[in-house]
Formats: C-alpha cells, sequence, structure tokens
C-alpha cells in the first residue's frame, strides 16, 4: 500500500486553490476522458426521510489516473456536510478527504458553464436566472464565464431575496445590466440562455413561456419529488443532453413523464461528454437546447484529483494517519477474539 500519508483538503484550502474557471478547466478535461473511456461514472443513489432529508453518494473511477473516488452527503433544514474521498484504485490507499461545499458549488456551476458553451446559441447574452440559493450565484458566474452576457434577469418568490442577490451578482464585475421581474414568464420571455436553480416541487416553466432558439440548463430538481418545467417543454427540444443520462432516468420526474419506460427514447438523450468531445453544438436552426444536471462523480473526481495535484504541489491539505486494520471481537467477552 501505498507509503504516501492521506491529505484533508479544507474548505478553505479548496477555495485557494481553485477558481470557477480552472473548475471548468478541468470539467472538461474530465469529460473528454470520460467520453474515450478513461473515466466510469457510479449512477447517483439517494434515499429520503421524513421532513425533506435525503442521503446522496456518488462515484467515479479515473483508470488512466489511478483514482477512484466517491461525494457523500446528507441535505437536511438544519444543513448539508459533503465530503470528497479519493483512493488510489491500484492498492485502495486512502489518498484524501477533501471538503466538498465550495468544490460542489464549483462543479454544479462548471457543469453549466459547460453545457451552455457546448448547447446554446454562441451570440446568446439575454440570461435569466430562476432561484436565489446557495447555488445560484456560482450558476450566473459560469453562464458569464462563458456568454457575453448584456441583460441578465433574475427570479425567484421572494422580492428582498432577489434585491439582495442582484447586489450579489454586481459584485461579478461582468458589467451585465441587472433586472428584476415579478414574474416568471417576464423573467422568460425572449430570454436565450435561462437556469433554473430551484427547489420548486410543482412545474412553473412552460413552453410558452420560452423563446425559440433557447437554451435550459435545469439543475434543481435532482429526486423525484421536484419538478422545475412542464414535460412538454421537450416537446420542443432539438437537443437534449444530461450529465449522467441514467441518474436522469432513475431521478428525474420531467424527464419520465416525457420519455416514459421505452429505451428507443431515451436513447435520445445523450451524454454532455460526448458533446465535449466531439466538439458538438446545437445545428442552425434548432428550436431549443436542453441540459439536465442530476450531479455525478465523474465531475466531482476531475475537480477532485486536480485539487489534490495542487495541494500536493503547495504543500497544503493536513496529512494523518492512514487507517490500519484492527482485529474485530468476535466472541461474546471482550477478550475473545477468533
Amino acid at each position: 500500500m501505498t507509503a504516501v500519508a492521506p491529505l484533508w483538503i479544507s474548505e478553505a484550502e479548496v477555495v485557494a486553490l481553485m477558481d470557477l474557471g480552472e473548475a471548468i478547466d478541468a470539467l472538461e478535461a474530465g469529460l473528454r476522458l470520460q467520453a474515450r473511456g478513461g473515466a466510469a461514472n457510479m449512477s447517483k443513489t439517494h434515499v429520503s426521510w421524513g421532513g425533506g432529508g435525503t442521503l446522496h453518494a456518488i462515484g467515479a473511477a479515473f483508470e488512466a489516473a489511478g483514482v477512484i473516488g466517491t461525494k457523500s452527503w446528507a441535505h437536511t433544514e438544519g444543513g448539508a456536510t459533503p465530503l470528497l474521498l479519493l483512493w488510489d484504485s491500484n492498492d485502495g490507499a486512502l489518498l484524501a478527504i477533501i471538503e466538498a461545499f465550495a468544490l460542489g458549488q464549483m462543479r454544479t456551476g462548471a457543469m453549466s458553464g459547460v453545457a451552455t458553451r457546448w448547447m446554446s446559441a454562441p451570440d446568446a447574452d439575454c440570461f435569466a436566472l430562476f432561484g436565489t440559493g446557495k447555488q445560484s450565484l456560482a450558476q450566473l458566474a459560469a453562464v458569464a464565464a462563458v456568454r457575453p452576457l448584456r441583460t441578465v434577469r433574475i427570479w425567484g418568490r421572494d422580492a428582498e431575496r432577489r434585491a439582495a442577490f442582484a447586489q450579489r451578482a454586481k459584485g461579478l464585475g461582468h458589467g451585465f445590466a441587472i433586472e428584476l421581474p415579478d414574474r416568471v414568464d417576464e423573467a422568460a420571455d425572449g430570454a436565450s440562455i435561462l437556469t433554473l436553480a430551484t427547489r420548486a416541487r410543482e412545474p412553473f416553466l412552460t413552453p410558452a413561456m420560452v423563446a425559440p432558439g433557447a437554451h435550459i440548463n435545469a439543475i434543481g430538481a435532482i429526486t423525484p419529488e421536484r419538478e422545475e418545467f412542464t414535460a412538454e417543454l421537450l416537446d420542443r427540444a432539438t437537443l437534449v443532453a444530461a450529465d449522467d443520462p441514467l441518474a436522469a432516468r432513475k431521478l428525474s420526474r420531467e424527464f419520465q413523464r416525457f420519455f416514459g419506460d421505452e429505451d428507443r427514447r431515451w436513447a435520445t438523450v445523450r451524454p454532455v461528454s460526448e458533446l465535449v468531445d466531439h466538439g458538438r453544438s446545437r445545428g442552425d436552426g434548432a428550436d431549443l437546447s436542453v441540459f439536465k444536471a442530476m450531479g455525478m462523480g465523474v465531475s466531482d473526481l476531475a475537480l477532485g484529483i486536480e485539487l489534490l495535484a495542487r495541494a500536493r504541489a503547495r504543500k497544503l491539505g493536513r496529512t494523518f494517519d492512514h487507517p490500519r486494520r484492527a482485529t474485530a471481537r468476535l466472541g461474546r467477552h471482550s477478550g475473545e477474539q477468533q
């Protein structure tokens, strides 16, 4: 087993080691590797309990890098503590534990940035963001990183939160105009890129609200009890992609309603890794493109592996003893061993 001590990499160190633009680059590299067979995804699994709590686990194997790993977190009313664990794929040695809230924000934002780069119109410059929660600012920053936004519309149910979010958005320094419409249809009207980042349990976006040629990033509804858009929206979609089509089939109520149980129909949902690897974007004259982000291990590991390399190079992170096996007590009494 490797003699290198594992590292515990903190939130503050993650932020010091990587910014969002670098996360987009690392993610695209990981997706290309996945498309070429160098990385394999472990489909997402989750369990729910009363009060809206959910426990999630995702993972991936980066055989080319010699690293495997999983990220797990519990979403509760009181908060969450996501952790990414990396192991050596050759001997199973623990390589790192990475505190993964900032990593997750960058990964989720970066994934929408990647999808927007490869699926939206090159001249798209009017962005509508639905939701003002903890993922939303990274979503805005990622889209602004890949498209020269002229106008940003921000919609959320709470007017005070919309206004507060607008002040934070100005701090990104991109110079776009910010609008705060009161209604969903006003926010969507004429927008060329729309990102849905809410915890809605009933769909709020309909086909009639969305302009021809628009691109939609749907990132909020990642468990079956949530929905952000009506399934009929997919009727207009010329290009449909997901980070993990298998997870979308298992957990996305919007996609389940539209694609049903027919394998032939689900085969039209493209993995975003394929679009990145082929350099493929929407065709001329396309109506809508829709990207569904479920969260997947390949994206977390793409960032995590790069963070580990940077932490080692800069001598960051806290080393700790590798776990050592001990003999289990199998008898009735504490002194009995078998």
